[in-house]
């Protein structure tokens, strides 16, 4: 197990966690990412290395995804067939939640440690937790207690993976949660404490910029949906209007909008790489499932006297999410296949930290 901790002008908490860490799990080596913190930072660094941190890292500041994956890819030469664990260096994760997420390591799964927001926990953070929670389980159907949380465990069949995820910013830790289903990574949860001290006063994270690194994968898988269901919605009142004909009406509208919908989702949001037959198959075959519930529903719900318009509106949500689901794993993603592990090339004993 390999302790990696990225750090961009830290305090004198880094160096309490290297001691915490010598003193309960000495057989564990940490990797420390020093960020481009600067000269002034060199001394609490050399104080690190002195402690028998693996220091590294680079003379500008790239963001936390770059030092992460500077720090993967680090640990993939000099600790191969290491299991990894990130944590934050601000004091956020105490050792016993560390190890705690490192024995919970398994081949083809990553693990989060998952903070309750329980207690005195800054506003920023537990707000920032929830619409980030909600949003993500909107956009990939899938459930994480604690998408913002630092504390990960990956396995050694990982890194490669890992260095190739897009993202240099905090961007990085939600893009590798929207991505672990379509590569084929199961995502286990253990709680952990909550921490925060002087009310994350540490933390660097960007409130406005950050923020918008973070929601803007989320918004770009729901933004071409989106942009179809306003073209339906259009489409639908204008060819309803002119023929008469409901049916008429919904198979046209759907036509334009899944047309427009396919040639976004496939170039700019999912970047598919299958073949252009078998993904223009499945998708039309969704398509054709959609229409068929989108014409009951609407026939449905004006039976009993509902406006069309509010009628597409109560409608088109759940197909929404629906629709984007298929999409993102049967229709678009690259077909998963579990990562087998790979066993180290070499076996080397972990430098220690004490």
């Amino acid at each position: 197990m390999i302790v990696l901790i990225p750090s961009f002008e830290p305090d004198r908490k880094l160096l309490a966690l290297l001691r915490d860490l010598a003193r309960e799990a000495p057989e564990v080596a940490v990797v420390v990412v020093d960020d481009g913190s600067g000269p002034g930072y060199a001394p609490l660094f050399s104080d690190a290395a002195a402690l028998g941190a693996d220091v590294i890292g680079f003379a500008a500041n790239r963001g936390k995804g770059a030092a992460l994956k500077h720090g993967f890819a680090h640990i993939a030469r000099r600790y191969p067939g290491q299991s990894v664990i990130c944590a934050d260096s601000d004091g956020q994760h105490a050792v016993v939640d560390i190890l705690r997420v490192g024995r919970a390591v398994r081949p083809g799964s990553m693990v989060l440690g998952v903070r309750a927001f329980a207690g005195r926990v800054p506003l920023r953070s537990r707000v920032g937790n929830v619409i980030t929670r909600w949003a993500f389980r909107a956009a990939s159907g899938v459930a994480v207690s604690d998408t913002q949380t630092g504390l990960r465990g990956y396995p050694p069949e990982a890194l490669d993976w890992l260095c190739g995820v897009p993202g240099d910013r905090f961007e990085y830790e939600l893009n590798l949660l929207l991505r672990a289903r379509e590569a084929g990574w199961t995502i286990d949860e253990v709680p952990i404490a909550t921490i925060y001290l002087a009310g994350n006063s540490s933390s660097h994270f960007r409130p406005l910029a950050d923020s918008v690194r973070i929601y803007l994968p989320l918004l770009a898988f729901s933004a071409s949906s989106l942009i179809a269901f306003g073209v339906d919605f259009v489409a639908l009142l204008v060819l309803n209007a002119l023929t008469g004909n409901l049916l008429a009406a919904v198979i046209g509208a759907r036509g334009l909008s899944s047309a427009v919908n396919f040639v976004t989702n496939r170039r700019m949001v999912f970047a598919s790489r299958r073949p252009l037959r078998s993904t223009m198959l499945r998708y039309y075959a969704l398509v054709a499932l959609l229409l068929l519930a989108n014409y009951g529903l609407l026939a449905w719900l004006t039976g009993f006297g509902l406006a069309l318009a509010l009628a597409k509106v109560l409608v088109e949500p759940t197909l929404f999410l629906a629709s984007f689901q298929v999409q993102r794993s049967l229709v678009f993603g690259q077909p998963t296949a579990t990562a087998e592990p790979t066993g180290p090339a070499e076996r080397r004993e972990p430098v220690g930290i004490g």
